[in-house]
C-alpha cells in the first residue's frame, strides 16, 4: 500500500496565486486540483460535459478551506474556451498556474481513423493548448510569471497501434512545450511536460500477464493519479523554479529516455 497523503500536504506554498486545470472534475485533473488547493492556491475546476462532477470537486476544496470555482468549456470551441478564462479571471481576478490535463484517447488505426475523428482529436489534446495559453497569457505577464504544464505519454515517443491520432497530438505537444518554454522564459513563464504511463484511476486495464502492460512495468504495478498530482506540484512550486522546457516521466520506467 502506497501513502499518497504527502500529494495533498498543507502548505501556503501558492498562496495567493489561482491555478486553471483543465479536466479536473475527476481522476488525474481531479487530484491535481486538489492537490493545487492543498498548497494554498485558488483553483478553476473545470469539465467538458459534466459540470456536476466539477460542482463536486470545487466543494471538495471548499469544505477542505480552500477557494474554487467550477466551470463547462468543449475544448473544440475556441469561444466556449475563452468565455471559461475570462470567467476564472474575473471570479479570482488572475491566473498563475495553467494545467493542461484534459484530453480524450479513443481508440483508431490508420486504416480506420476518419478525418473527423483525426481533427476532434487534434483539437481537444493539441489545438485547445494553443487556445488556453494565448488566453492566460496575458494575466501571466502581467503578474509577472507563471507555470505552464502541457501532458503528453509513453505513447507520443514510443509509438503505439489504434491511437494515430493520440499519438500524433502528443507528440506535437511536446513541439508545443518546448517552442513555448523557450519563447516565454523572457516573461518568467515556464512550460514543462508530464508525461504518464499506466495509472490505475484512468479506466486503462494494463493486463496483468507477462505480455500485457503492467508486465512491462519495471516497478511492477500501475501509478495512482496523486504520484502525478505530485509532479505537477513540484514542477510549479519553488522545486521546479530553474526547471523549464522539460518532460518528466512518471511511468514506473514502462518508457526510458
Amino acid at each position: 500500500m502506497i501513502d499518497m497523503a504527502f500529494a495533498y500536504r498543507r502548505s501556503d506554498e501558492f498562496a495567493g496565486k489561482v491555478a486553471l486545470v483543465t479536466g479536473s472534475s475527476r481522476n488525474i485533473g481531479r487530484s491535481i486540483a486538489e492537490s493545487m488547493a492543498a498548497g494554498g492556491a485558488k483553483v478553476a475546476v473545470h469539465g467538458r460535459v459534466a459540470l456536476e462532477e466539477a460542482q463536486a470537486v470545487a466543494q471538495t476544496i471548499r469544505d477542505a478551506g480552500g477557494d474554487a470555482e467550477a466551470y463547462l468549456a468543449d475544448h473544440v470551441d475556441k469561444e466556449q474556451i475563452e468565455a471559461f478564462v475570462a470567467a476564472a479571471l474575473q471570479r479570482f481576478g488572475r491566473i498563475d498556474h495553467l494545467i493542461l490535463n484534459a484530453a480524450i484517447r479513443e481508440p483508431a488505426t490508420l486504416t480506420d481513423a476518419t478525418w473527423e475523428e483525426w481533427r476532434r482529436v487534434l483539437a481537444i489534446d493539441l489545438d485547445s493548448a494553443f487556445i488556453y495559453t494565448k488566453a492566460c497569457l496575458p494575466s501571466m505577464i502581467a503578474n509577472g510569471g507563471g507555470n505552464i504544464v502541457t501532458f503528453g505519454g509513453a505513447n507520443a515517443l514510443s509509438g503505439a497501434g489504434t491511437r494515430v491520432h493520440v499519438t500524433s497530438a502528443k507528440y506535437g505537444m511536446i513541439g508545443f512545450t518546448k517552442a513555448a518554454a523557450n519563447d516565454l522564459a523572457q516573461y518568467n513563464i515556464r512550460v514543462n511536460m508530464v508525461s504518464p504511463g499506466s495509472i490505475a484511476d484512468d479506466g486503462v486495464d494494463p493486463g496483468q500477464g507477462g505480455g500485457g502492460r503492467l508486465g512491462r512495468i519495471p516497478l511492477g504495478r500501475q501509478g495512482v493519479s496523486e504520484e502525478i498530482a505530485t509532479v505537477v506540484r513540484f514542477l510549479c512550486g519553488p522545486g521546479g523554479s530553474y526547471i523549464t522546457g522539460q518532460t518528466l516521466h512518471v511511468n514506473g520506467g514502462l518508457v526510458m529516455y
